[in-house]
């Protein structure tokens, strides 16, 4: 079972991500956070597998959120999941430790496979971006 926690600003899209990966029965979302302060309580209460976080977010941008974890060395993989489609974006992610970084425009079931493979250990890289 792959243990997530979800860090989003706009409730309908926090609820529209714990709805799906709710539908996978290899994934338990733990519970969700509003803004990055309330997720590094969160993270730290719950010790998910997996964050999976917007970037920006009041309080602690997700980016923030996988520099904290990365320092303090807490055994999770993060997973952005955005619009910023930038490569500088993608770069600051990658430098921050993160194992994943999803557009919010890409298929739903992405989300399910990209957690998978991050969860395994691999990375999951939103194609286009990637290239560039």
């Amino acid at each position: 079972m792959i243990r997530v926690l979800l860090a989003e600003d706009q409730a309908m899209v926090r609820g529209a991500l714990s709805a799906l990966l709710g539908l996978e029965s290899d994934i338990e979302v733990l519970g969700s956070a509003a803004d990055g302060e309330a997720a590094w309580r969160e993270l730290q209460r719950l010790k998910p597998d997996v964050l999976v976080t917007d970037i920006e977010m009041p309080g602690l941008t997700g980016l923030e959120l996988a520099q904290r974890i990365q320092r303090q060395q807490l055994p999770m993989k993060v997973i952005i999941v955005t619009t910023f489609a930038r490569p500088g974006f993608l770069r600051r992610a990658l430098d921050a430790g993160v194992s994943g970084y999803l557009l919010k425009d890409a298929p739903a079931e992405n989300l399910a496979e990209a957690l998978r493979t991050v969860h395994r250990g691999g990375r999951a890289i939103d194609p286009q971006l990637a290239l560039e």
